[in-house]
């Protein structure tokens, strides 16, 4: 088993001023092992906050983010899961599934992981699981009138199962949701010779290859 925090759009400090209290004191560290991070992160402070969370916090540059170190997409492997993740900038029209389904093709990912939309979802189609963890600070978007709901994901993986825990903060309280996922069995098989995670698990919170960027 391993557990990822999934989580993006902070903007911090210049659309919000930090993560909200409750969700900080669910993201205590010694429980996750990666993170995995659609970008606009925005700050230096930010960036190794989640590091005290987690050692290996991985990065995709976002449309607001300035470190050249972030790369634009990445994939990660948790056999027999491939994970896609991309900041979601990249496609066109924003959050399309159509387009997002191009790109996961592309890069021969099960799961694909994109931000930008500040708006969560989680849905299977044509086999692959597609993934937005939405804003975690609830940052304002252009996208649409109001502020976004806060939210971010869990995903404990356990082989080709990947079982997502949505947090969201709903009038001031923290719901989660469960959502799963099941690679098809016929390309867990074509894929098991594949490097293997060597993260340890660990307990999942309840509701109540690190990098040099600066």
């Amino acid at each position: 088993m391993v557990l990822v925090l999934v989580i993006g759009d902070l903007h911090i400090p210049h659309r919000v001023h930090d993560l909200p209290a409750k969700f900080k004191k669910l993201l205590v560290p010694g429980k996750i092992q990666q993170i995995l991070c659609t970008g606009n992160v925005c700050d230096r402070e930010t960036y190794e906050y989640l590091r005290t969370i987690a050692a290996d916090v991985l990065v995709v540059r976002g449309d607001y983010d300035e470190s050249p170190a972030f790369p634009f997409s990445m994939t990660v492997v948790h056999t027999p899961i491939r994970i896609g993740v991309i900041h979601g900038h990249q496609c066109i029209p924003t959050g399309d599934l159509d387009s997002l389904g191009s790109i996961a093709r592309q890069m021969d990912v099960d799961v694909l992981i994109s931000g930008h939309t500040h708006i969560f979802q989680a849905i299977e189609r044509d086999g692959r699981f597609f993934l937005n963890p939405g804003s975690a600070t609830g940052a304002w978007s252009g996208a649409f009138n109001g502020d976004p709901t806060p939210s971010f994901a869990l995903m404990d993986i356990q082989g080709p199962v990947v079982v997502t825990y949505v947090y969201r903060l709903v009038e001031g309280e923290v719901r989660v949701e469960k959502i799963e996922y099941r690679k098809d069995a016929d390309a867990f098989a074509a894929r098991e010779t594949a490097p293997r995670s060597t993260a340890l698990p660990q307990a999942i919170p309840g509701a109540s290859q690190t990098q040099s960027v600066w």
